[in-house]
């Protein structure tokens, strides 16, 4: 039986590749040079995509796509597939949800501990000399029992509030409507008024249109100066201009950001500033997810071409 022909989007970790090239003919549109050429020479045969959530598939590599049925995506979000155009041709879309959830919560939750009690330059006060030299770092914020706002209470929010309720602080969530399941925690309407509330607010919602800069300056200096943001979400949930604004004025206390725009190449103002934790966009790469995710986009891409109802359809 011919493999299907799949376009694979960008790099995988090695041990998820091996499965797929042993189901399918995998082309490496990261690889190419010429992306153009390279999707023109090979779309008369690709009848699936592999991709990550950063990554997506646009409107155009769509259309270009005449064969196109399925497009697996390898991570929760999947804001940058063009689901319109997706559903104009009847492609089926899916994503990994669930798999991810509580490694993402647990590096919400260092971000804000490491940012709060300076565990980072903690680390270097100490290495460099300094304790010796020059005494006891300058005092910390606790954590225990501050008040705690989930912008967005999913599968992750969810999972970051179980977590803050250990810590014994005042949780209060923004959604659409209040969530049955969150009895305990206070429903705000308004990111605003969530973010007034707040010592900590963590963003932790879906990406796209809807939510775009839902993070803008009056939600950033509502959290004032003492105020803390965490984003484990989208970058583009955030207006990052008026973040790095109120971080360089102190109109914000500090940030613990896991994405960006432009990733890997943010914004080198971010990287100027004593008030914010940076990471790789590494919420949910331990060993143990990422193979879990591999998994599901191995077993959506099987079912379909296989005729099975896919695990996790997104479309």
């Amino acid at each position: 039986m011919t493999k299907p022909h799949i376009l694979q989007m960008g790099a995988y970790p090695s041990w998820d590749v091996e499965a797929l090239e042993a189901n399918f003919q995998l082309h490496r549109y990261y690889e190419a040079t010429d992306k153009n050429a390279f999707v023109a020479q090979h779309a008369d045969k690709i009848r699936g995509i592999a991709t990550r959530g950063e990554l997506g598939a646009n409107r155009d590599l769509i259309n270009s796509l005449p064969h196109l049925e399925v497009i697996s995506v390898y991570g929760v979000g999947y804001d940058a597939v063009d689901l319109e155009a997706a559903r104009a041709r009847n492609i089926r879309v899916t994503n990994t949800p669930d798999v991810l959830t509580k490694d993402v919560a647990d590096l919400a939750l260092a971000m804000m501990l490491a940012q709060s009690r300076a565990v980072v330059p903690g680390d270097h006060w100490v290495r460099s000399g300094k304790w010796a030299s020059e005494g006891n770092m300058p005092l910390q914020r606790r954590v225990h029992g501050k008040k705690a706002g989930i912008l967005g209470l999913g599968r992750i929010g969810y999972e970051v509030a179980r977590r803050l309720a250990g810590f014994e602080m005042d949780i209060a969530y923004c959604d659409v409507a209040p969530r049955d399941f969150a009895k305990d925690w206070t429903f705000v309407s308004d990111a605003q008024a969530l973010a007034e509330r707040s010592d900590f607010l963590f963003v932790t919602l879906t990406g796209g249109p809807s939510t775009r800069h839902v993070v803008n300056k009056p939600v950033i200096e509502a959290l004032g100066p003492t105020g803390s943001l965490i984003n484990v979400s989208r970058a583009s949930n955030i207006d990052e201009n008026a973040l790095l604004d109120a971080l360089e004025t102190g109109k914000l206390g500090w940030a613990a950001l896991d994405v960006f725009e432009g990733e890997p190449r943010l914004n080198p103002r971010f990287t100027m500033l004593p008030n914010v934790l940076l990471q790789p966009h590494q919420a949910s790469a331990t060993e143990e997810t990422r193979r879990a995710m591999g998994r599901l986009v191995l077993d959506n891409l099987m079912a379909h071409f296989e005729g099975r109802p896919l695990p996790t359809p997104v479309l």
